[in-house]
């Protein structure tokens, strides 16, 4: 029996994920729960079980290749006597009994047909944990340059090197009816080619059989002028490229359309403070001194996020959400960590932050930003944030103004710690010294609240032994 894997919403309301590897390939056995995909959503990278144990028959989705939820994208043959599929057949598709069976087993429900009762709006994932909402999307077309005819009526001249050329119809091209040529290509070429506004027709394939491929593709859209040539005498210099394309998908879509969402959304306030930081510094020694820290990393990440939790508990209301119709305060913190990660800004957080201890919080850290920067991080780690902090010190900022994660009231902005000179008790002293910026939502949050929770938090970390007079 062949059977189809669909491609699973692995986050509260996902639409898509990007193939990011393929860890089988067709004619491979495969066990059940063996991990056969990496797959890239607007969360997080995940890897995917196969729930079924057979013969890979076919790989159903490209790598590279942003694949709806509910689609098929790997089919195995679950036969006790399935033989391997080998050569060019491994990669074909069923045949319309034994797909028409696999549709019937299937995990996810099929799709409903194109034209279908009424069609609903486009959903579009938005930042991490926070659901999707309706609207509809519009992608950009971008058009091919063309190349006009000489005046003398002469054919174009040839592409320059590493193009692929363009000539009308292509090499490989089948002819087919009505006086059109079918161009040969694999269907994910096709849908890349769709995606990019790129004619397969005008395209010469480098492929088996004049077929196109995927670079070819990606050749196609480069400008004629995209590479700079070298001046007479430098011919030893390498051609350089003027312009780079980066496509937006994945964690960056997501970080993107949630941002908009939020500065458009929330009346921002921005409140700046310079802290001596010097007796928090000196806390931080003595941490990594005792034993129950032995094991963890203790940084002065750690004593601001104390601090802010310990705000938190005395202002309440910096701890919420807006939902239009009541603010909803949250009595317990989520508290996330803004990381800058290899596929975009996340935001993972430490669940019920408010009531672990200082090495318990400490260990939650410290795994929290290792998952983050080792592209670890799973959707539950994603979602549910309550209060954030951005550690924009580590790139050696002083200050900025934070864009609130979406759904949050408040998102706390750390800066570098530098020597400066300080005023104590009348005389001029090198201090370590901070800022903090602390952006919160004016529709939630007043000034005077929103003052209160960043001198206190600036308080504590002035003089750590507040954090215990105030807990």
């Amino acid at each position: 029996m062949l059977r189809e894997f669909k491609l699973p919403d692995v986050g509260e309301g996902l639409t898509e994920a990007e193939i990011v590897k393929w860890h089988v390939a067709a004619g491979d056995r495969v066990e059940i729960n063996q991990t056969i995909v990496e797959i890239e959503t607007a969360k997080a990278v995940v890897e995917l079980p196969c729930p079924f144990e057979g013969v890979v028959s076919s790989l159903m989705a490209a790598e590279g290749e942003t694949v709806d939820v509910g689609k098929p994208i790997i089919a195995v043959d679950t036969g006790e006597d399935a033989p391997a599929a080998t050569g060019e057949g491994a990669t074909g598709g069923a045949t319309a009994t034994t797909r028409a069976t696999a549709l019937a087993d299937d995990m996810v429900p099929s799709l409903p047909a194109e034209g279908a009762g009424t069609k609903k709006p486009e959903r579009q994932p938005v930042l991490v944990g926070y659901g999707v909402k309706l609207g509809a999307t519009t992608r950009r077309v971008r058009k091919t340059p063309t190349v006009p005819p000489s005046a003398s009526g002469t054919a174009p001249a040839a592409a320059p090197a590493g193009r692929a050329a363009v000539a009308p119809p292509a090499a490989g091209a089948v002819p087919a009816q009505g006086g059109r040529s079918q161009v040969l290509a694999k269907p994910p070429v096709r849908k890349l080619a769709k995606d990019l506004g790129v004619d397969l027709a005008s395209i010469t394939g480098t492929g088996p059989n004049g077929s196109i491929t995927r670079d070819d593709v990606h050749a196609a859209t480069e400008p004629a002028t995209g590479a700079v040539s070298a001046a007479p005498g430098y011919a030893g210099l390498a051609l350089v490229e003027r312009e780079e394309r980066i496509p937006v998908k994945g964690v960056r879509k997501a970080t993107a359309a949630a941002m908009v969402a939020s500065a458009f959304t929330a009346p921002h306030v921005t409140e700046f403070l310079q802290v001596d930081v010097t007796a928090t510094m000196d806390a931080v020694r003595r941490l990594r001194e005792l034993p129950d820290f032995a094991e963890v990393k203790v940084s002065p990440l750690l004593l601001v996020a104390k601090a802010l939790i310990t705000a938190v508990r005395r202002y309440p209301v910096i701890n919420s959400t807006w939902t239009g119709d009541e603010i909803v305060v949250k009595r317990y913190v989520n508290l996330g960590i803004a990381a800058a990660t290899q596929r975009g800004l996340i935001v993972p957080n430490v669940k019920e932050a408010h009531a672990l201890s200082l090495p318990d919080l400490a260990k939650a850290l410290a795994e929290l930003t290792e998952k983050a920067r080792s592209g670890r991080s799973q959707p539950a780690d994603l979602t549910g944030g309550t209060i954030t902090i951005t550690n924009v010190g580590v790139f050696g900022v002083d200050a900025g103004t934070p864009i609130l994660n979406p759904g949050e009231a408040a998102i706390l902005a750390f800066g570098q710690i530098r020597d400066l000179p300080w005023v104590v008790d009348g005389q001029i002293v090198p201090r370590k010294v901070t800022t903090l910026a602390l952006s919160f939502d004016h529709r939630i949050v007043d000034g005077e609240i929103g003052s209160y929770v960043l001198r206190d938090v600036g308080a504590m970390l002035q003089d750590p032994l507040r954090m215990l007079a105030w807990s």
